[in-house]
Parts: structure tokens; sequence; C-alpha cells
């Protein structure tokens, strides 16, 4: 397997665009047996630097849909890979997707401790803009300094995610 490169460029605009693209897919195979579809992760946050791939939390009330859940995003092209060592996190990759943009698909249950990090996070970024700025140069020199190194990149940025869950209390 090759190495994957760490890419990070500075916010563009379209991604919002792409979420939804990718969200409307969804919609239309999943019904109504999904809560709501957040677009998590730095794609989010107008303004800050990131991976180009949209990260998207499908939330569900509970697992007695799960089963359904499963078979309708099947139909589209996605698999379960199961929660990858993150509880309340239920990830699946997909094929023949040219049509969107790169992105990682999880299924949340609502109120879980992964999903209330992913909007919380999210949510303290978009209201601090100075936060965004520090991120995206801290993401900027991670990917610069190990461009084929992910896990140096992840531990590069790691202090300051900690600094904000420790101040948003979680």
């Amino acid at each position: 397997m090759g190495v994957k490169r760490v890419v990070v460029c500075p916010y563009d605009e379209s991604w919002h665009c792409h979420f939804e693209k990718i969200c409307c897919e969804l919609k239309a195979a999943l019904g109504g047996l999904y809560l709501r579809i957040e677009h998590v992760g730095s794609t989010s946050v107008k303004g800050l630097s990131a991976k180009p791939v949209i990260d998207i939390d499908v939330v569900i009330e509970d697992y007695a849909v799960f089963s359904e859940i499963v078979s309708a995003l099947e139909s589209i092209g996605y698999h379960h890979e199961g929660d990858l060592g993150i509880s309340g996190r239920e990830a699946f990759k997909y094929e023949n997707k040219e049509h969107l943009m790169k992105h990682h698909l999880y299924v949340c249950r609502e109120n879980t401790r992964e999903l209330k990090r992913h909007l919380m996070f999210r949510d303290y970024l978009r209201s601090h803009p100075e936060a965004v700025y520090e991120y995206s140069r801290i993401k900027e020199e991670g990917a610069a300094l190990y461009p084929e190194d992910i896990d140096s990149y992840i531990k590069h940025k790691a202090p300051f995610i900690e600094r904000i869950y420790k101040e948003i209390g979680i």
C-alpha cells in the first residue's frame, strides 16, 4: 500500500455544497430512519483549513433502526465497517461515489459522547474566529512537517484539540 499524503487546503466555499449533495443522496436512501444529518469536522467550519474530506454524522434516535440503516446505505454503495475502535460511532466506507467529494460517513446515536464531541468542537470553532486561525496554522504546519506521516500529523494537532475539549467541558 502506498504512503497516504497529508494534504491540508485553505477553506473552500464549495465544501458546504459538496456536503449538501452527499446529504441529498443519503436522505433519499434513508427516508425517515434518521433524526438529522450533520456536517462535522474541519470542512464544516467557515475559514478553517482542512484535509479536503467531508465528515458526516447521520444521527439516529436509537439502534432499533440500525439494521434498516445498514440496508439502506448498502443499497447505495456503503458498507458497514464497525466502530473502528470508537464507541458510539459506526463507520461506513463506500464504492462507486466518483460523483461525490471524498467523505467519511458515520452513524451515531443521539446523545452519545462521540456525537457531542463532534458537534461541540465544531460549534466552538464556528463561534471563535481566533481559534479557527490558530487551528488552521497548526494544521498547515503539521502537514508541512509530516507530509507522509498521518499519525505524527494527528499528534501535532492533539494539544490544540485537547485544550478546546477542556475549555468546553468534554
